[in-house]
């Protein structure tokens, strides 16, 4: 199984890797004298050949783990330490890859450029948090796995095979996600405000705030409406039109507003991407925003319902998170107040008394107060740099023929880009995992269409010569 992984092709390195796994195997069974160690380690082992063998796999399931909670969804994962195990392997072929085999090739796209730029600030801005503690132990937890992830998911997809892979992991983790969703919506578990659904909210999971929720299940969706929506195997159209099921009714179940807009915004997106007559979109767009408006029953919800008078709390709060991330950056224009210290450091910017912590309830402004004016800066160079490279990349995907296995997840990260700004508008995402899985896999999709699909001979795609010049995007 090791023999034939990454670069073990000489017979001396092979000899070598099988000896330190035999004693390594053999010291685990001295030390824990259990009759399950033999395949433990087997399995161990095993994990360890597919992650040199494939690399981009193992890492994949390290993310769908932190970014899905899979093991907080379904519970009975926990015992197992999936994410603790699978991040130690994946560092494991990282380093391998990157220092043995030298197998991997490092590039850097304008977005990875304002990625790094951001992450060097936000890192950086730690030593000067108003809690260094809290800032600290932040990025410890999760930050540096997220920089880390970005440039692995960047750097290892080499193949159509990986992208494709990617897009069905995404659309099935979404899937499972939404299925405890609805499950926990009929069953009254975990419920919010009476009506809104969550997962994991005994667990403190990522999960357990309906807002967080639907954005999670939002970067799934934009994969699934566009697999079903083009020519990418039948296969593919069929998880994506069960993924569209599924994810859509678990976003509804979350009530959340900010997720409504992302919804639309993906609907919209795709409803410009396969109608000739353009000038009903205006009228899906409403339609669309209206039946689900009314599918979320948001206006019976406890915050923000119809029988709030003037503006609710939820309203109430984000207007004074807003104006408190605005005084952060005057006051502290440089730095902010620190990576995830903004909850907490709201009151010293508040005119009012909140007597609790309040999220941003705003990507940008979250940016903004965490990380000041520069990190705010290099943030939206970074979005900016991803959305020019998305829109780049499946322009020159419609003009090419056999290219729309391509084309699919080209466009789920197009849409999912747009959706995130338009969503995170209203939801505090701009340290979460969604914005940064988009950035590393635009810009490793951008980087295989130079290789794959080369300027010259071009020749439109079928496809292609069915859409109007009208609904291609403009760059």
């Amino acid at each position: 199984m090791i023999a034939g992984a990454g670069n073990l092709s000489s017979t001396r390195q092979q000899v070598w890797v099988a000896v330190f796994v035999t004693a390594v195997a053999a010291a685990w069974w001295g030390v824990e004298r259990d009759p399950a160690v033999p395949i433990l380690a087997a399995l161990a082992l095993l994990s360890v050949a597919v992650a040199i063998k494939r690399p981009f796999a193992v890492c994949l399931a390290f993310i769908v783990l932190s970014f899905f909670r899979l093991h907080e969804a379904y519970p009975f994962l926990n015992p197992l330490h999936l994410p603790l195990l699978i991040g130690a392997i994946t560092l494991a072929a990282l380093l391998w890859h990157m220092f043995v085999a030298r197998s991997m090739t490092f590039f850097w796209s304008t977005e990875l450029k304002c990625f790094v730029v951001f992450f060097l600030i936000t890192s950086l801005g730690t030593m000067f948090a108003v809690n260094r503690q809290l800032a600290f132990d932040y990025w410890t937890e999760a930050f540096w796995k997220i920089g880390l992830m970005t440039l692995a998911f960047a750097w290892l997809p080499r193949a159509m095979k990986d992208f494709t892979l990617a897009g069905r992991v995404f659309i099935i983790s979404g899937i499972l996600v939404a299925t405890v969703a609805i499950y926990n919506k009929i069953n009254g578990i975990g419920l919010v405000e009476l009506t809104r659904v969550t997962i994991g909210r005994d667990l403190n999971s990522l999960l357990g705030d309906p807002n967080d929720l639907a954005l999670v299940l939002l970067f799934p969706l934009s994969f699934s409406v566009s697999y079903a929506i083009h020519r990418c195997g039948t296969l593919n159209r069929f998880i994506g039109l069960i993924g569209v099921a599924a994810i859509l009714c678990g976003i509804i179940f979350t009530q959340s507003r900010g997720g409504l807009i992302g919804v639309v915004t993906v609907l919209g997106l795709s409803a410009y991407r396969v109608t000739r007559s353009k000038w009903l979109l205006p009228l899906f767009a409403v339609g669309a925003a209206y039946l689900l408006y009314d599918a979320m029953d948001i206006s019976e919800r406890v915050s923000g319902g119809a029988g709030t008078e003037g503006l609710d709390e939820s309203a109430s709060d984000r207007l004074e998170a807003w104006k408190g991330a605005m005084r952060m950056a005057i006051y502290r224009p440089f730095t902010g107040v620190g990576l995830g210290n903004f909850a907490n450091a709201l009151e010293l910017y508040t005119d009012t008394y909140l007597g609790r912590a309040l999220a941003p309830h705003s990507t940008w402004f979250g940016v903004l107060g965490d990380t000041g004016l520069p990190g705010l800066i290099a943030f939206l160079a970074m979005v900016v740099a991803t959305c020019r490279a998305s829109i780049r990349s499946y322009r020159r995907l419609l003009l090419m023929k056999n290219s729309g296995e391509a084309q699919a997840p080209a466009f789920a990260l197009l849409t999912g880009l747009i959706a995130f700004c338009a969503a995170g508008s209203f939801l505090t995402q701009g340290f979460s995992w969604s914005i940064y899985l988009l950035v590393g896999l635009t810009s490793a999709l951008a980087a295989y269409v130079d290789r794959a699909f080369p300027t010259r001979h071009t020749e439109p795609s079928p496809e292609f010569r069915k859409v109007p010049h009208s609904s291609i995007p403009p760059t």
